[in-house]
């Protein structure tokens, strides 16, 4: 024998349902903080890439390009935001002559916007500046940053907070997520609700949870009609 199911029983199920889509909608991972700090680029072959190794340990050969930017990032090479001159060691150093027993280094530093500037603090000029530095042939990155833009802020780990004297305070604290004005290929995605987007729940969620909505309403107005 079939069991009729009463429209209390059905309003139950598709509130069930509903929740599970508000669980699945709540459980979706959100963005992943950034960090405000100075991140540290070789420029070998005249493009810029994360650097593997720390400013401490890194020893450019003669002829290197070095980089450093401020800005608020994801830690990973992928997501930094690289320095915004060209990895362009002529263009730094040319007219800087040969020394017997120096190397020469090139160093883009780049002190980034103000939007990424901790409170009270502004970058301390708008575009990257950039140094050529002679040093000795064993001299690391950090040795070569130090001859051309003292004062350089360390902390307890080694970890490079400040050049120039700038930011005075913090290093590589976590920042939430702030929202920004979009880029045209983010502004296009949004245009565009075919384009495979995924930065937040699918228009697919939104659709469904609406969908269920309306089962509820219409089930309990079933559920009264029935009961005049």
């Amino acid at each position: 024998m079939t069991r009729r199911r009463t429209p209390a029983g059905a309003l139950t199920g598709v509130l069930a349902v509903l929740g599970l889509l508000l669980t699945l909608f709540a459980a979706s991972p959100a963005l992943a903080a950034g960090y405000r700090y100075w991140s540290f680029w070789d420029g070998a072959g005249g493009r810029w890439a994360y650097a593997t190794q720390g400013p401490s340990a890194a020893r450019p050969a003669d002829g290197a390009t070095l980089g450093f930017r401020f800005s608020v990032s994801k830690d990973a090479a992928a997501e930094a935001a690289q320095p915004r001159a060209a990895a362009d060691f002529e263009a730094v150093c040319g007219g800087t002559a040969p020394a017997e027993g120096k190397k020469r280094v090139a160093l883009v530093i780049d002190f980034g916007v103000p939007e990424d500037a901790p409170a009270g603090e502004t970058p301390p000029q708008g575009t990257p500046r950039t140094a050529c530095a002679q040093l000795a042939p064993a001299a690391t990155a950090a040795e070569a940053l130090a001859e051309v833009a003292k004062p350089l802020r360390y902390n307890g780990a080694a970890l490079l907070c400040g050049i120039s004297g700038y930011p005075k305070t913090g290093c590589g604290e976590p920042i939430e997520d702030a929202p920004k004005p979009p880029s045209p290929a983010s502004a296009s995605a949004a245009a565009d609700p075919e384009s495979g987007s995924d930065s937040g729940p699918s228009a697919g969620l939104f659709l469904g949870i609406a969908a269920v909505l309306a089962l509820g309403s219409a089930a309990v107005w079933q559920s009264r009609r029935r009961r005049r």
